[in-house]
């Protein structure tokens, strides 16, 4: 049922615009037909009107685009005069190195995704609000975590000691939900209805990705005091280094949580085809 509704809608909104082409390709004024025939082109010639002028759709767009999701390509087709469907990808990488709390981290940031739009011009010109969704979102932050033998970090406001002979390391991630809603608002067409083939498109909104979940695993020696105590012990099983990497990881998370609504910004180049 919901498939037979979607044809009916689609329908609806495009039998209009084709019974207005055919309307207007079929009133001609008489005088145009006199002047054509005094020229040679016949009885009742009439010269062909294009579909541009006419409304009809032109066929396709494609294009590609910078912005905060990293650089993309995207295609749109047209589904009725005021709607068109868009598809896209986008992709970057990124390699750095941070240090954070005493602990340095190799930081790889890579934006892998793919999104689709539905493009709704409501006065027919450049202006469009585009409901969508990243249909796979695999944008993450991974890398390696080192603290060098003999230097101090610190997990909840606890100071520790790398070992000299086996210091710590570890490894960390950022991760997002896998597929997100978003929208949109922009202005340009990558289907002009018009005489134009190319297009500037720009567009601003979010997509909702989810609360950011950051993991941080370590591993080694380290040394702290506790209660007046002097304790050297694996990162992984120690209970007191453990429950305040628990509290640091909560913490990170905390102040990562505004992520959750990913801002989008693009500005492309399309060609209509």
């Amino acid at each position: 049922m919901q498939r037979i509704s979607l044809t009916l809608v689609v329908l609806s909104l495009a039998l209009p615009a084709a019974f207005a082409q055919q309307s207007s390709s079929s009133l001609i004024s008489p005088s145009y037909l006199s002047s054509d025939s005094a020229a040679g082109t016949g009885a009742g010639a009439t010269r062909p009107v294009s579909a541009s002028s006419t409304g009809g759709f032109p066929g396709i767009g494609a294009g590609v685009k910078i912005g905060l999701l990293g650089p993309g390509v995207e295609v749109a087709a047209p589904l009725a005069r005021h709607f068109n469907v868009r598809g896209g990808g986008n992709f970057f990488s990124y390699t750095d190195r941070l240090t954070s709390s005493g602990i340095t981290y190799s930081a790889n940031l890579r934006f892998r995704s793919a999104e689709a739009s539905l493009d709704w011009f409501p006065w027919g010109g450049g202006f469009h609000i585009s409901p969508g969704a990243l249909l796979y979102d695999g944008n993450q932050v991974t890398g390696g975590a080192n603290v060098p033998g003999g230097q101090t970090f610190t997990l909840n406001d606890q100071t520790y000691t790398s070992s000299a002979s086996d210091p710590v390391t570890g490894s960390g991630s950022l991760t997002f939900a896998n597929a997100a809603p978003k929208i949109t608002v922009g202005w340009g067409n990558l289907v002009p209805r018009g005489e134009r083939h190319f297009s500037f498109p720009f567009e601003a909104g979010f997509a909702y990705v989810g609360y950011p979940k950051f993991q941080l695993n370590l591993q080694g020696t380290a040394c702290y005091t506790y209660q007046g105590t002097p304790y050297c012990d694996n990162v992984a099983t120690d209970s007191n280094i453990q429950s305040n990497l628990a509290t640091e990881i909560q913490k990170i998370n905390n102040d990562a949580a505004p992520a959750r609504f990913y801002p989008i910004l693009s500005q492309g180049f399309a060609v209509r085809f």
